[in-house]
């Protein structure tokens, strides 16, 4: 059997304010080409690059949160190649003394290795208009500074690959070193994969243009199953770069792959190697915060939240604070189950209800109006019976929008539910005697019978009586 060995080189654009080398600003954002541009970054005769401390000071961080070495040493160098998108003719880089060696991530209970976590600064971007018989370039982009983090050959499927890129970029996030956004080119995954037998590696295969989370799996399942295809005929692997179509859902030949000797690596003359004292490493590990792998455990432990809920409270980081502070605001000398219930009910409505409002805003956007005091006073309400889930939904909708306490919406909308055992009981005799037919379907054990009569008696009561109530008094009425 053929097995798949896997490694990954992802380019992730840092977030500064500036340009790896120059004062130009570095906005991923700007639309008009060749506006944020300089002698420096236009690679001009004569011009002299100055090093981003912040980038620096990012990449390191960055390492430090996989559990990398720092290098008391380090420095830059010069990566030549021609490109049209290289204005320089050469990339300032690094190659064997970079920021950081070493270190993990960990997916699904599996530790794959990191080797190096390197800066450096990235190139332009090619522009081919259909139909056109030329390309044009944006240099917007060239000097971005741009850190590479390659991996160990310690993956061996598609979805672990997947699952380690969507990792990286929560964690990227967490960090605050980049936005990562795949669509905006800000986080690039490039697979490199060979297909051995046993403990022997095959011949390394490079995909690039892997620009999704999905591209980054069916890309390396179909070069998987290319090469698998081509030794079982009995032909060779060649080293090469390929690109990946997505339209087509196959990867193509680009050229072949380059070995560092191609590239003529010699130590970059116009910058000073770097230091770094264990002092100034110590303050930046100082500054690592809670990471999602300890917060989903602590979301677990603290809250009782399940798997799922965990998950999703650590990807989407603004609404996991927002549910902490939400929670934070309930009476702490309530009684454990009692907390436990606001804390569930809290949970299920952030998640469900409330996201469906948000539809991609966020819960620390400035006009997003709900304070976490009135979001626990709506969740006491829901868990002391005073409103029904239908009016919950009417609530929450009206405190989206206007930002309003949700008890002076119920007031306002008469959205006040009724708890009256008798009058339920009055509706329910009226209900019970339009409906004998109904009666008699649910005395012959047909339960939906019961939900045909609960739903009526909410119709009549517009949603305000408590549905566990009624359920409650229909039973105890039809028995």
């Amino acid at each position: 059997m053929f097995k798949p060995t896997i490694g990954l080189e992802v380019h992730i654009e840092l977030e500064t304010k500036t340009k790896m080398f120059c004062s130009c600003l570095n906005d991923s954002e700007e639309k008009a080409p060749n506006k944020n541009v300089c002698p420096i970054c236009m690679g001009h005769p004569g011009t002299l690059p100055v090093i981003n401390e912040e980038a620096v000071n990012n990449v390191i961080k960055t390492g430090l949160a996989f559990g990398s070495q720092i290098p008391e040493n380090s420095k830059f160098d010069r990566k030549n190649y021609f490109y049209p998108d290289l204005p320089k003719g050469y990339q300032i880089s690094q190659y064997d003394l970079p920021l950081c060696a070493g270190g993990s991530l960990e997916i699904g209970g599996k530790k794959i290795r990191i080797r190096r976590v390197h800066l450096e600064e990235d190139t332009g971007r090619l522009i081919h208009p259909p139909g056109a018989d030329y390309s044009l370039v944006d240099f917007n982009r060239a000097g971005v500074p741009l850190m590479e983090l390659v991996t160990e050959p310690d993956i061996a499927s598609s979805r672990e690959a997947s699952d380690f890129a969507q990792e990286l970029q929560l964690i990227l996030r967490y960090l605050g070193v980049s936005k990562a956004d795949m669509e905006k080119g800000q986080l690039r995954v490039e697979a490199n994969i060979s297909i051995g037998k046993g403990e022997k590696l095959g011949t390394k295969v490079e995909i690039k243009n892997l620009n999704s989370f999905k591209a980054v799996e069916k890309g390396i399942d179909y070069e998987i199953k290319r090469q698998t295809e081509l030794l079982e005929s009995g032909k060779k692997i060649i080293q090469e770069t390929r690109g990946w179509n997505d339209e087509k859902g196959t990867t193509f030949s680009q050229r072949e792959k380059e070995e560092a000797h191609d590239y003529r690596y010699f130590p970059e003359p116009d910058l000073l190697p770097l230091s770094h004292s264990a002092i100034f490493i110590n303050e930046i590990k100082s500054s690592i915060p809670e990471l999602p792998a300890q917060r989903r455990e602590r979301l677990k432990r603290e809250y009782g939240l399940d798997e799922k809920e965990a998950e999703l409270l650590t990807k989407n980081k603004d609404l996991g604070e927002y549910f902490e502070k939400v929670v934070s605001e309930f009476d702490p000398n309530l009684s454990r189950d009692k907390l436990n219930d606001l804390i569930n009910t809290s949970a299920n409505y952030l998640i469900s209800d409330l996201q469906g409002l948000l539809r991609g805003v966020s819960v620390a956007d400035s006009d997003f109006r709900i304070t976490a005091e009135n979001f626990a006073d709506f969740i006491d309400l829901i868990n002391e019976g005073k409103i029904s889930s239908k009016m919950a939904k009417i609530i929450l909708a009206e405190m989206f929008s206007s930002g309003d306490d949700p008890k002076h919406i119920i007031e306002e909308k008469g959205l006040t539910q009724i708890t009256d055992l008798g009058e339920i009981e009055k509706i329910i005799k009226d209900i019970v005697d339009k409906n004998p037919r109904v009666v008699e379907d649910y005395k012959k054990g047909k339960a939906n019978a019961l939900q045909f009569l609960v739903g009526q008696v909410m119709a009549e009561t517009k949603g305000k009586a408590n549905p566990q109530i009624v359920n409650k008094i229909l039973k105890d009425t039809l028995t």
